[in-house]
């Protein structure tokens, strides 16, 4: 089956929760958008939601809704009149009523503001139930865990009401929302898409090369496919850029060829880094954390240089083959490939995991990295972040 028709029957089912789960740039806001169509998807993201009301006033607030959190109500008043009044907008209103008494003589007008607790989780179900439109929210894994559970409870409650939701991750993460409310098991259809394999990438290069004309060596799409390291969004980015490096700008029937040829590989590489420009963020990573008291521990490498803990680990992330993500053990074992003797210990370079991430999110203002501590895992998002590290000459620079 595929994962469009699981998509689609998981929609005409219902009361199901869809977990979608791949790395960033893996195409999963595109195959969504191009299963349900875009007029059929509120899509809104986890980054910097740190409540319930935060994420639905976020749907909302794309809907367009008139959410009133407080109203006035004027009324002329006389001796025991009571009278009430509402609010309300264009497409949703955050209802109230209140009642006005007077017990005295008055011509005048009483203004009356009152507080409004808004019900959200109804104001949702009012809105989506049994509609075509899915709520999508990527990036749940960005929300605090005790933020997640709570979302959890009440999508829970709106799925059983017939509101359709999506919910994206990283693959480290894809299991957030059922550990945020146990109960959700039984109720969710997952979709993995993981990294895309090869064989997959490799198709991208054939179907556009032959298109235009091209032909190719086998060897040199299979190292294009390595360099892009699972995302297909790299994918094409590097086979444009192979066009350029050729001198082909649209199909042809002239004999056009692309090599399998190490210097060209180079050209074509570089020129794709010059739209990824991380520099600022990588040379912060190296930098690591500012410290106190005695400088760290400088560790000799095989190529005749020296680093410490931080610069040696943007030196694992540039070592082949491309990798985005790498346990505790894959880590390990490239440092010492690196290093001569001496090596980092273990809680050096996890520790150096953890601040390299924070510090590297903080100077890109968005989660390109993150250090997983409970699973041990560096989980590069980014892609271009990773490729910047391997092809920018960062360590040419560093050596000089």
């Amino acid at each position: 089956m595929t994962k469009k028709t699981t998509l689609e029957n998981a929609l005409d089912t219902g009361s199901m929760l869809i977990s979608v789960s791949g790395p960033s740039k893996s195409g999963k806001t595109v195959f969504i958008e191009q299963s349900i169509g875009k007029d059929n998807i509120v899509q809104v993201t986890g980054a910097g939601i740190t409540s319930v009301e935060g994420l639905w006033k976020r749907v909302f607030d794309l809907l367009g809704t008139d959410l009133a959190l407080t109203k006035t109500i004027t009324a002329a008043t006389t001796n025991g009149f009571s009278g009430k009044g509402s609010a309300d907008a264009s497409i949703l209103v955050a209802k109230a009523s209140a009642e006005i008494s007077a017990t005295h003589q008055s011509t005048d007008s009483e203004a009356a503001t009152l507080d409004n607790t808004t019900d959200y989780l109804q104001l949702l179900i009012d809105e989506f139930a049994g509609s075509d439109t899915t709520i999508f929210i990527d990036d749940f894994h960005y929300i605090p865990r005790e933020t997640q559970s709570e979302i959890a409870k009440q999508i829970k409650e709106a799925i059983r009401s017939d509101v359709k939701f999506i919910v994206a991750s990283v693959p480290y993460h894809a299991d957030d929302v059922i550990r945020s409310n146990p109960d959700l098991r039984g109720r969710i259809v997952s979709i993995d898409f993981g990294y895309w394999q090869l064989g997959h990438l490799k198709k991208i290069a054939v179907k556009g090369f032959t298109a235009l004309g091209v032909t190719f060596d086998a060897a040199m799409i299979q190292t294009l496919a390595e360099q892009a390291a699972g995302s297909p969004q790299l994918m094409q980015y590097l086979c444009l850029n192979a066009c350029y490096a050729i001198g082909v700008r649209e199909a042809t029937t002239q004999t056009n060829k692309l090599p399998h040829n190490k210097k060209l590989l180079e050209t074509i590489c570089k020129s794709t880094v010059l739209s990824t420009d991380y520099s600022s963020v990588v040379e912060k990573m190296m930098e690591g954390p500012r410290i106190r008291g005695s400088d760290r521990i400088s560790h000799p490498l095989k190529d005749g240089t020296n680093g410490d803990v931080y610069s040696i680990l943007i030196r694992c992330l540039a070592l082949d083959p491309p990798q985005l993500t790498l346990r505790y053990d894959d880590l390990v074992l490239r440092v010492k490939s690196i290093c001569m003797n001496q090596t980092p210990s273990g809680s050096s370079i996890t520790g150096a995991c953890s601040h390299m991430a924070r510090i590297a999110n903080d100077a890109a203002g968005e989660n390109i990295i993150e250090w997983d501590g409970d699973n041990d895992v560096l989980d590069v998002r980014d892609p271009y972040l990773l490729f910047y590290i391997r092809w920018a000459e960062l360590f040419e620079q560093d050596a000089n």
